[in-house]
């Protein structure tokens, strides 16, 4: 193993002028505003603030989903955040979600607007909204949860560790990419262990356990995160495989996975959606909008 020079830490830690890495520009050791911008709101009673990264990928999916067995009520406005570009850090975002990370629901449905951040705690206050995809049998329902705060533990250690240094840190570090590949392949074997046993997470019935799961480890087991699916060997993961395509397949996983996407093939992309219309008159200019 290639040793780096050791890092001594100070007594105490200041931060630096710049991290380094892909997300350099927005990193910062503070919570809070960084300047004044009001939030879109458009004419349906639930406002969604997001990107199409897994997390933002949760919420659309299920949004579309409630849509697809008639629940009218879960119709949707979903404005584009570009991360990059600090928008998570302007006014409006953060009064929605004061931990300025997408995605950020506003139930506008009552007398008064509800806020709901974090993917698992708007998965919750959905499916409880509309009574769907969460079991009401206590095994079931105890079993879906806990595979929903699986996945809300365990995916930092893919995303923020795994897909952090091996994807975008500035510098290769071999312990730091050993250490969160070993237990990024742990996660896909309890995945698959599990999906040995039952069709979905929860039991023979697809839920939020699943829609909250799928976007990560089923787009990483279809080599769409981080273009590391040899690196990992994913293949070797029989039932994940089979579970990530059987949702692949759903038209509503399928129109989930491309809101507020400005990414990838056009085919792919819907900058924002405003209405079920939007999927169906795409074109190349709208597209291109800021």
């Amino acid at each position: 193993m290639n040793q780096p020079a050791d890092y001594v830490p100070p007594a105490v830690w200041t931060s630096p002028a710049s991290s380094g890495g892909r997300f350099a520009n927005i990193n910062r050791p503070v919570a809070g505003a960084t300047h004044q911008r009001e939030l879109p709101v458009g004419r349906h009673p639930l406002q969604l603030y997001s990107l199409a990264t897994p997390n933002g990928v949760k919420v659309t999916v299920m949004l579309e989903e409630l849509l697809a067995l008639g629940h009218s009520g879960a119709e949707y406005d979903a404005w584009l955040i570009r991360i990059n570009e600090g928008e998570q850090f302007g006014s409006g975002f953060v009064g929605v979600n004061p931990n300025s990370k997408i995605p950020a629901l506003m139930d506008r449905s009552g007398a008064e607007p509800i806020r709901v951040f974090e993917s698992g705690a708007i998965l919750l206050y959905l499916a409880e909204k509309f009574g769907a995809f969460l079991p009401t049998a206590p095994a079931e329902r105890a079993e879906c949860l806990s595979w929903l705060f699986w996945q809300m533990g365990s995916a930092p250690y893919l995303g923020g560790g795994f897909g952090h240094f091996y994807a975008y840190a500035p510098h290769k570090i071999q312990y730091a990419i050993d250490r969160f590949t070993m237990e990024t392949k742990r996660q896909l074997d309890v995945l698959d262990r599990r999906l040995a046993q039952s069709t979905y997470l929860a039991g023979e019935h697809y839920s939020i356990a699943d829609i909250a799961v799928w976007p990560w480890y089923g787009a990483l087991a279809k080599g769409q995160l981080y273009e590391a699916g040899e690196f990992l060997q994913v293949q070797g993961y029989s039932h994940v495989q089979r579970w990530a395509e059987t949702i692949a397949q759903r038209p509503a996983a399928q129109r989930g996975r491309k809101v507020n996407r400005p990414w990838g093939e056009l085919s792919s992309q819907l900058h924002e959606r405003h209405d079920a219309s939007d999927f169906e008159h795409r074109t190349a200019d709208k597209l291109a909008q800021p």
